[in-house]
């Protein structure tokens, strides 16, 4: 069946790689992408220079305006859909608009999880959220970040460069041990206090709206305390109300298989709200640029690019974490190796499983990670002692 149409719906960065590769590889039918944003943006910044004041809505924009008309990709922005059908290939749209396609791709991302908490409360998504935020971002203000996890570290170090008091709280000692490893994990839980933030390991038991801002009642603790802004990162969300409604099938993220086609086959899912069957949901940044690159693929019935290690970064108190693979803590059949000194900048550290490296965690050493990268692409036996020697060239091992 020819493709003569597609509708992208979600203007993330899966949408935006799912129109920019399938325009890159020649397909010349419609091609439609609806945004809520008048123009999409990157999400990455959101926590970090964007919140700072650093960067404005433009420059954090994933391609220039003028983008859009010059691959001849017609940007529905500002604009919600409501609905899809499948089986007639539409889309509707919250203006009653309606939308002809051969192939409906999903791009809905997630919404950040809101626990029902009883109390005025920040979460952090979009740029309304960031926004928001920032205006309670004063010097001296009182903030509560429920969560240590990436996006809770990385606001907890923006909020201290703009002079607010922070007190970051999660149950997890330390929290991000499954991504970087123990020993790495607790090094970077330990940049907080190092900066000024206290770090609490702890629940929030309750959260309570008062005249002058929000109490908080920590586990473990007699009293309340008292902060002017509390900030919600627990998590997110996949946003499957289109597919729900549509009947496809769902569990924790629209079911997709290794070419992105959900359950009916003219749908296709990508980025945050998509989940490969059997696996679980990727929320990295490539995870979702590269869901739009396989669908594209789908689409033209080419072949998709081979698989690759997941990565991921981050950024707190000006230091640059990477992560590739999967860390895994040292047992029979695991070892991790430091390379540098662990807490000294730039440093990194390997999970072996026999002489295979499964996963690295970098701090300020993005060439280990993308060493590591191909090591555990190309399946690379290596000794631990080359990996350790800060000496030997990573590149050479390959």
């Amino acid at each position: 069946m020819t493709v003569a149409s597609v509708v992208v719906v979600g203007g993330g960065v899966a949408g935006v790689s799912t129109v920019a590769e399938l325009r890159k590889a020649g397909y010349a039918g419609e091609l439609v992408l609806v945004s809520a944003d008048a123009v999409p943006y990157d999400r990455p910044p959101l926590s970090k220079e964007y919140l700072a004041g650093g960067r404005d809505l433009e420059s954090i924009a994933l391609q220039p305006s003028q983008w859009y008309a010059e691959q001849e990709i017609s940007l529905v922005g500002g604009a919600v859909a409501v609905a899809i059908r499948p089986d007639t290939g539409e889309v509707e749209l919250d203006d009653g608009r309606l939308l002809a396609a051969d192939k409906i791709v999903l791009a809905t991302g997630g919404r950040a999880a809101r626990p029902a908490v009883g109390a005025p409360s920040h979460v952090l998504r979009d740029v309304t959220d960031a926004d928001r935020l920032r205006t309670s971002l004063v010097p001296g203000a009182r903030l509560l970040i429920v969560g240590a996890g990436l996006i809770g570290a990385e606001v907890a170090s923006t909020a201290r460069g703009l002079g607010a008091e922070v007190v970051l709280v999660d149950p997890l000692d330390p929290p991000l041990a499954a991504a970087v490893g123990v020993e790495a994990a607790r090094w970077l839980h330990g940049l907080h206090a190092d900066h000024g933030v206290e770090a609490v390991t702890a629940t929030v038991e309750t959260l309570l709206e008062t005249p002058t801002g929000v109490a908080a009642q920590l586990s473990g603790e007699p009293d309340s305390r008292e902060f002017d802004a509390v900030l919600l990162a627990v998590g997110l969300v996949p946003e499957t109300g289109l597919a729900d409604a549509a009947g496809l099938e769902t569990s924790r993220g629209v079911l997709v298989d290794a070419g992105q086609v959900a359950s009916h086959p003219s749908v296709l899912a990508v980025g945050d709200c998509a989940r490969l069957r059997d696996h679980h949901r990727a929320e990295h940044w490539e995870a979702a640029q590269l869901d739009g690159v396989r669908a594209a693929a789908t689409i033209l019935g080419t072949e998709p690019p081979p698989a690759a290690a997941p990565w991921w970064w981050s950024d707190r108190y000006g230091l640059h974490v990477e992560g590739v693979g999967e860390m895994r803590s040292p047992d029979a059949m695991h070892q991790n190796v430091v390379r540098g000194v662990l807490g000294e900048p730039p440093f990194s550290v390997f999970t072996l499983h026999g002489e295979r490296v499964v996963g690295a965690v970098a701090v300020d050493d993005p060439n280990a990670v993308r060493a590591a990268r191909r090591m555990i692409d190309r399946q690379v036996d290596v000794r631990a002692s080359d990996l350790a020697d800060t000496t030997q060239n990573l590149r050479k091992l390959l």
